[in-house]
């Protein structure tokens, strides 16, 4: 267990312009870390709620000085000078939040604190922050998870050409950059075959896909298996496919 200084939590920009929270956490041992929380451009009926502020004069109402505030005061109140683990910081949280989809506090501003304190703590104890986690759930052999990078977009990421909102490789590569070589291949081969069979020019969805006018979801997935077969894999043996589907908008 770590020792809590304090949090505090400030409005920044995340990778899309759109405000968010980039929190600190001092353990009182000295070290700090922090952590910011991007939010995704389609929400989902079943996920937790982002506090936003609705005030339409700033930032369209999507501002988070509210999340920010509760940060400041009631989390911060409340935590400083506690020692604790991140299962009892998480579970205290959600004590104080009360609400099933984190409606008072904001998921955001409950999520920043938990990830700048598990980096703070995996600092504190000299791990990596992905063995720090490995450790909380008793895995003796920690490893990275498998890259999924977005490769086709649709739904609400590319202006809904399609309903699915992402297609995704997942090369079953054995390193890190063995399968971030495979993904550059891949993804310049489906660049290449868009712009022969759609003419159109590499443009870029809201997460870094690809975003040709297909017609339909079938022919979404066959070029991305027929790109995987010019990058000269097979798929379902070296990338498989994952999609994230967003159902809630169609």
């Amino acid at each position: 267990m770590s020792k809590i200084e304090s949090f505090h939590a400030i409005e920044i920009l995340d990778s899309r312009g759109r405000p968010t929270l980039k929190t600190t956490c001092e353990l009182s041992s000295g070290i700090t870390a922090f952590a910011s929380v991007p939010s995704g451009a389609s929400t989902g009926k079943a996920e937790a709620l982002e506090l936003r502020d609705g005030d339409k004069k700033r930032f369209r109402g999507l501002g988070c000085l509210k999340a920010v505030n509760n940060v400041n005061t009631i989390l911060n109140n409340s935590l400083s000078g506690l020692e604790l683990s991140q299962e009892t910081l998480d579970k205290k949280m959600l004590e104080l939040d009360g609400t099933a989809n984190k409606f008072n506090l904001g998921a955001h501003a409950i999520l920043s604190v938990s990830l700048a304190f598990a980096r703070a703590c995996a600092l504190e104890q000299s791990l990596q922050l992905y063995q720090y986690f490995a450790n909380i759930l008793g895995n003796a052999a920690p490893r990275l998870p498998r890259l999924t990078v977005n490769l086709f977009s649709g739904g609400k990421h590319a202006g809904g050409q399609v309903v699915i909102q992402d297609l995704l490789v997942v090369p079953q590569a054995n390193s890190i950059s063995d399968a971030l070589a495979m993904t550059y291949e891949i993804y310049q081969c489906a660049a290449e075959l868009t712009a022969k069979k759609y003419n159109i020019r590499s443009l870029r969805a809201d997460e870094g896909g690809l975003a040709p006018p297909f017609p339909n979801v079938t022919v979404m997935i066959e070029d991305a298996l027929q790109a995987i077969q010019q990058a000269g894999l097979k798929a379902g043996q070296d990338v498989s496919l994952a999609l994230d589907v967003a159902s809630s908008h169609f």
